[in-house]
């Protein structure tokens, strides 16, 4: 996590899922499936799905290359659901075609404030691309597809290439991040470090169990487009009724041996208002971080709540809705 945060790391993540979207209609039938807009051609942007109760159903990235053609990247765990999810959905006869690749591509992530320079001497790629960007390149002679996205919440890409060419990308960027500090890191510290941006995962944060308004994710939603997407209907009522359970961040006044766990109880009083959906050491924050959905009425930052962590109850503060790490983006966006 520090050499992420003072230069840069690496990590290999072969796991994405992915998806072929290519052909006539292609796009349109993207927006009539997602609850928001997608992305210019040159973009990349995350899309949510719901069902018909306005419930998450999952997230994908969408890499959009041209008018109608995507990639869509999503967890690993997910690549059957989110490939039936999309299929079951698929109109008749349609002009455009939908593929699993997900096993012909890798990927490797290099994020911290020195990743341009590794990437400067290694890739001839136009490294003044803003953030939410993609190109292709060459590293050490190899083609990559190059995406300024940070799971970290650091200035960073993720760098996909072929399956056969993972071992010669990975050790020529290696290789020139050594002059900069380049660190190998693993999945136990981009869990810490996404936590800290307070960035969901599928399937703790993500799910069915919680409405996309629940979730926080409204900028996500757009209810004034024409088309008429599942869970527009039950998204629209929610907003109007209210919503009940509120995504929050929190952190814990002074914690023990464990950080918060999936599902941990969240006390006001004797009452139980909620749960923990993931929680971390932020090392770049130096507090025990907890994400998880409370209710409505005590999502006002400062509120004091208990998380119960295996079984001991821990003093926590409700923060504001926002990173607790570089919560304008700047250096992500840098």
């Amino acid at each position: 996590c520090e050499a992420v945060r003072d230069a840069a790391g690496i990590l290999d993540l072969p796991g994405f899922s992915r998806y072929r979207l290519k052909g006539e209609g292609a796009a349109e039938f993207l927006r009539g499936l997602c609850t928001g807009g997608i992305p210019k051609v040159g973009r990349i942007g995350l899309l949510y799905f719901a069902d018909d109760r306005g419930r998450i159903v999952t997230e994908m990235s969408a890499m959009r290359l041209d008018e109608d053609f995507f990639f869509l990247i999503t967890a690993a765990t997910a690549q059957w659901h989110d490939f039936e999810w999309l299929q079951d959905h698929l109109p008749e006869n349609a002009a455009f075609e939908l593929e699993d690749v997900t096993t012909a591509f890798s990927c490797q992530i290099l994020t911290g404030p020195k990743s341009r320079d590794i990437l400067a001497d290694c890739s001839d790629a136009d490294l003044t691309q803003g953030w939410l960007t993609h190109q292709s390149a060459q590293i050490d002679g190899t083609w990559v597809q190059l995406v300024r996205v940070s799971f970290a919440g650091e200035l960073g890409w993720e760098i996909h290439s072929q399956v056969a060419d993972t071992k010669k990308v990975f050790d020529a960027v290696l290789k020139a991040g050594a002059p900069h500090g380049l660190k190998p890191f693993g999945m136990f510290a981009l869990n810490s470090l996404r936590i800290e941006k307070g960035y969901r995962a599928w399937k703790g944060d993500l799910s069915t169990d919680y409405s996309m308004l629940q979730g926080g994710l409204d900028r996500f939603v757009k209810l004034d487009k024409p088309q008429d997407f599942p869970g527009k209907a039950a998204i629209l009522s929610e907003k109007q009724q209210g919503v009940a359970k509120r995504f929050v961040t929190l952190t814990l006044d002074a914690p023990g041996d464990c950080d918060a766990p999936y599902m941990s109880p969240i006390w006001a009083g004797d009452e139980v208002v909620g749960e923990t959906t993931s929680g971390a050491w932020g090392y770049r924050v130096g507090k025990s971080v907890a994400l998880g959905m409370l209710r409505a009425d005590l999502v006002e930052p400062g509120t004091k709540v208990e998380v119960d962590i295996y079984g001991e109850r821990f003093a926590a503060t409700i923060q504001p809705d926002q990173p607790l790490w570089d919560p304008e983006n700047a250096r992500i966006r840098a």
